[in-house]
């Protein structure tokens, strides 16, 4: 039997126990990932009615009018809303942002770092953690109103499958810019610290600044507008069948996947050296 002679070094914890610890600290606040799942439900049945509304106007479609191409309906640009996309994109940021906030203004950070001295692997423990559960409620939420919406659809023939052109795409998409947001929400957590100037962050870059870079005026407006993280969620689900674009000087699509990219290591990159600078 061994035996741990004194003053010896307590062994540093794994980076599986540190998981471990933020799993413990988030499942302490049931109302954080309450508000996450039943943010993703709502989202799937925003989606779901808006098809479900729109099923008169398939039925029924507007007369053709003189010079107008035949009324054609785009699942994915109803059944992949900007409405629901907003509503995860804001609870999974405020979910990253009081992840990190939330344990300033407790306190509980001291005893954190008290605990574990090496700053980089708590704030990698909560990317990891915050970044893998809002991926997974993204997709839920993207593939959950995709199939939805699409079986709703197959019974008036214009229904669409992820093997279609552009729909795996979409998907992925949609899914993907919940985990960014989470990660700018910790990064906008860490710079602040606080609850309501967080937020208040969050929902300037996500939804006021690209209202105030748009119109194809000014190119140079228009791409700083089409760069910031919601943007590049509009681009991805365009589907490419349909006449929806974004104007002039829109984005490729692989351009919007490095901006989306670029923004989550980029939060990333800034929680890390926030936290290590900062004192607690």
């Amino acid at each position: 039997m061994s035996t741990t002679t004194p003053g010896s070094a307590e062994p540093a914890p794994r980076f599986r126990d540190l998981l471990a610890a933020e799993w413990i600290k988030l499942r302490s606040l049931r109302s954080t990932y309450w508000v996450l799942a039943l943010a993703s439900l709502v989202a799937i049945a925003v989606n779901v009615n808006a098809v479900h509304t729109d099923l008169t106007y398939i039925d029924h479609p507007p007369p053709l009018m003189p010079g107008r191409s035949p009324y054609t309906y785009d699942p994915l640009f109803h059944g992949l809303g900007s409405i629901a996309g907003d509503l995860m994109a804001v609870a999974a940021g405020s979910l990253g942002a009081i992840t990190v906030f939330g344990e300033y203004t407790t306190g509980l950070i001291r005893t954190t770092f008290a605990a574990v001295p090496d700053r980089r692997g708590v704030i990698a423990a909560k990317v990891v953690l915050i970044g893998g559960i809002t991926a997974l409620a993204g997709l839920v939420v993207s593939a959950g109103s995709f199939l939805a919406v699409n079986a709703m659809l197959s019974s008036r023939h214009v229904g669409l499958s992820l093997a279609d052109e552009g729909c795996l795409r979409a998907v992925l998409g949609y899914a993907a810019i919940v985990p960014v947001c989470a990660l700018v929400g910790m990064a906008l957590g860490a710079l602040l610290r606080h609850a309501t100037a967080s937020i208040v962050s969050l929902v300037l870059l996500l939804f006021v600044l690209p209202m105030m870079f748009g119109g194809d005026r000014y190119r140079w407006l228009k791409e700083i507008g089409t760069h910031l993280p919601t943007a590049t969620v509009q681009r991805l689900t365009i589907n490419p069948a349909s006449t929806t674009t974004m104007g002039k000087y829109a984005p490729s699509v692989l351009d919007s996947w490095i901006t989306m990219g670029v923004w989550g290591v980029a939060a990333v990159v800034v929680t890390v050296a926030v936290v290590r600078r900062r004192d607690v």
